[in-house]
């Protein structure tokens, strides 16, 4: 099973056909992975913790997280079975790895970032869903290491992705431009850094990324968003082939640059 990291870009992504992204999302199953996981473990941007957690829920509440959006979008449910055998299983091999500490949240749903990507790709919401969170008082390398921990997952039918923005800085959007609107140079260098890292193999640069990228900080002032992408690269392996799956832009700056991580064979 490959590993992907899916830029999820603005909440209405749920509702507006003119996002490329969208249309990405929904030829999922026909484009992208045709055979259906048996569960799936979600690592999204929206769920910070001080320690890796876990939810583990018969059935997955639907969260909206965002604010002074349309209607309809509060409107939505995506009411997927919980996966708390796969909770425990990620619990097991996180603890197994030295995470000393790994929490269970019991009442958690599903937050945008995992709702709204799953309501296109798997719209009849029957496989189940786990969500793990991620620590932003922690690094690249971190995360890395936890997808490393979770690596054998991937041997037991489920579909691991990260699930946040290729850039994600919301003081620099321009609401008023559409998809086409001339992308801002300082998020064009950070996303093809960004591309030509993950393409070329040099995950530790990618781990180091504050350092080694231009414009980190313009990119991602606050980690969240990005560190779904270091777990979904380190599950898949130090040796895994990365390949950019969609690339659109909206707002000018916010990239909508999706990953596919393919474990080298041994």
């Amino acid at each position: 099973m490959d590993t992907f990291y899916i830029s999820h870009g603005s909440p209405t992504l749920s509702i507006d056909e003119s996002l490329p992204a969208r249309h990405f999302l929904k030829s999922w199953r026909e484009k992208v992975m045709g055979q259906p996981p048996t569960s799936i473990l979600v690592i999204s941007g929206h769920w910070e913790t001080h320690e890796p957690t876990v939810n583990v829920v018969p059935r997955n509440d639907t969260i909206y997280d965002f604010y002074g959006f349309p209607k309809p979008m509060y409107e939505f449910k995506y009411p997927a079975p919980g996966a708390p055998e796969l909770a425990k299983r990620v619990k097991e091999l996180l603890m197994a790895s030295d995470f000393k500490c790994v929490n269970e949240d019991k009442e958690r749903g599903l937050d945008h970032g995992a709702w709204v990507p799953l309501m296109l790709m798997y719209p009849e919401a029957d496989i189940p869903v786990c969500q793990l969170s991620v620590q932003t008082n922690r690094d690249g390398s971190y995360h890395y290491n936890m997808g490393k921990a979770l690596a054998p997952l991937r041997e037991e039918g489920v579909l691991i992705f990260g699930s946040g923005s290729a850039t994600h800085n919301l003081r620099t959007i321009n609401r008023n431009s559409d998809s086409k609107a001339a992308v801002v140079p300082w998020a064009y260098e950070f996303d093809t850094w960004l591309k030509e890292a993950l393409l070329d193999g040099r995950y530790e640069d990618v781990n180091c990324y504050e350092e080694k990228a231009p414009h980190a900080r313009e990119a991602h002032p606050w980690p969240d968003h990005f560190y779904p992408l270091h777990v979904a690269m380190g599950a898949a392996g130090k040796d895994a082939k990365a390949k950019l799956i969609h690339h659109s832009w909206s707002f000018g700056t916010l990239s909508y640059a999706s990953y596919q991580f393919t474990t080298a064979a041994s």
